[in-house]
């Protein structure tokens, strides 16, 4: 075929994806965030070409034999360990993507940090702030890139959000109001799984649904300066997983409320459950400021809710969906034609791209991407919260 009507040989192509590098990718864990994060890196090159390198899957790891090897070869990585501590050795890893449950999320990276790994680890950061604090000055004095995986930062109707706010929309925040509700753990038969244990999670929905509401009330309106809360734990015994006649202790909360006040006056409310009947994965917010309103719920994760108080037409005041799905909102100039609809998955796809560029161009990763100095920050008003609801006093948050 003539080059004069468009067409490029096969010879050039292959040119042009010669001078894209690769990057070696290493994993921890190959559960619920493990595929999440492994499917995304895979499906970079697809949307984001040419992409800033070319993932390469090096290694993963997990506990047992059987499981890893089979998620090595689900996932598409070259190979896989049992032993984390080999895995961050390995000198054909780049960049260390710690998917793991919360108990294994310090000592890893802080020992992939050393070994000038790139890190990327998954929320909660710590199990507590001290944990937390700890893989902070670890990459820190190691000078690599750091990212705590809020990924929910990367929903393009979130993304829209903060844009409206930073341009000065909404005016001045009066209000934050944020709820993340789940039910998936109602049933008292429901089992003594590691997230009801504080010695592997840390704390409950604080941590595992809390976190994320936290995480968007810091980007969104800003830094938190004071929390009163409560927490209540319905269930106290569930059967053991290894023996179902037996019941154990559930020593995290099942759900918490707080009040909270931020440096900018504004104040808000959270609410984590997973005790919500009839609530699957509701993440919502809504933001009220001198001269508009948004709203935002992660079942329905293409729409933002707008209100704007000073409408050019008066007898139309009120809410308006904006379906985020066009090319000139964030992120969508890399998927569809407008009105095809995205979907969860796309938010991994979106933050590893992101944190990519980072690594490869030496940008910072921050502020639109959570760092590790973000997510040591939720963990303190996380901390707050827990000693607010044991104490019945309201903390003043000190970072």
């Amino acid at each position: 075929m003539s080059e004069e009507v468009g067409f490029v040989t096969m010879a050039k192509v292959e040119r042009k994806v010669e001078k894209i590098r690769s990057i070696g990718i290493g994993m921890l864990g190959y559960a619920f965030m493990g595929k999440a994060h492994a499917h995304a890196w895979k499906s970079i090159p697809t949307y984001f070409w040419p992409p800033p390198a070319l993932p390469r899957l090096v290694a993963i790891c997990g506990r047992t034999k059987e499981a890893v090897s089979e998620a090595a070869r689900r996932f598409g990585f070259e190979q896989y360990y049992t032993d984390w501590s080999l895995l961050v050795k390995n000198p054909d890893i780049e960049i260390f993507d710690n998917c793991g449950p919360n108990n294994m999320h310090a000592e890893p990276c802080i020992a992939a940090a050393e070994a000038g790994k790139h890190v990327i680890c998954e929320k909660p950061l710590g199990r507590n702030a001290e944990e937390s604090r700890k893989m902070l000055e670890a990459v820190r004095k190691a000078g690599v890139k750091h990212m705590c995986a809020y990924n929910y930062r990367f929903v393009p109707a979130v993304r829209l959000a903060k844009k409206l706010i930073e341009d000065g929309l909404l005016g001045r925040i009066y209000h934050f109001r944020a709820r993340y509700l789940q039910e998936w753990i109602m049933d008292p038969n429901f089992p003594l799984v590691w997230r009801l244990r504080k010695d592997v999670a840390g704390s409950g929905p604080l941590g595992d649904l809390g976190s994320h509401i936290i995480d968007l009330a810091r980007f969104l309106v800003g830094d938190i300066k004071s929390v009163a809360a409560i927490t209540r734990t319905f269930i106290k015994e569930r059967p053991l997983p290894e023996d179902p006649s037996k019941k154990g202790l559930v020593t995290v909360e099942d759900a918490f409320a707080s009040v909270i006040e931020f440096d900018n006056g504004a104040i808000g409310t959270l609410e984590a459950t997973r005790f919500a009947g009839g609530r699957k994965n509701y993440n919502s917010f809504e933001i009220n400021g001198e001269k508009a309103s948004i709203e935002f719920n992660l079942e329905r994760l293409n729409e933002l809710r707008v209100y704007w108080r000073e409408e050019p037409v008066k007898d139309i005041m009120g809410w308006h969906e904006v379906l985020v799905t066009e090319s000139y909102h964030p992120f969508y100039k890399y998927y569809w034609p407008h009105g095809h609809i995205g979907g969860w998955e796309d938010t991994f796809k979106n933050e590893l791209v992101h944190f990519l560029d980072c690594v490869v161009n030496d940008k910072p990763v921050g502020p639109y991407a959570a760092t590790f100095e973000d997510g040591w920050k939720v963990d303190v008003v996380c901390d707050a919260i827990l000693k607010s609801a044991e104490t019945g006093k309201r903390i003043q948050i000190s970072y």
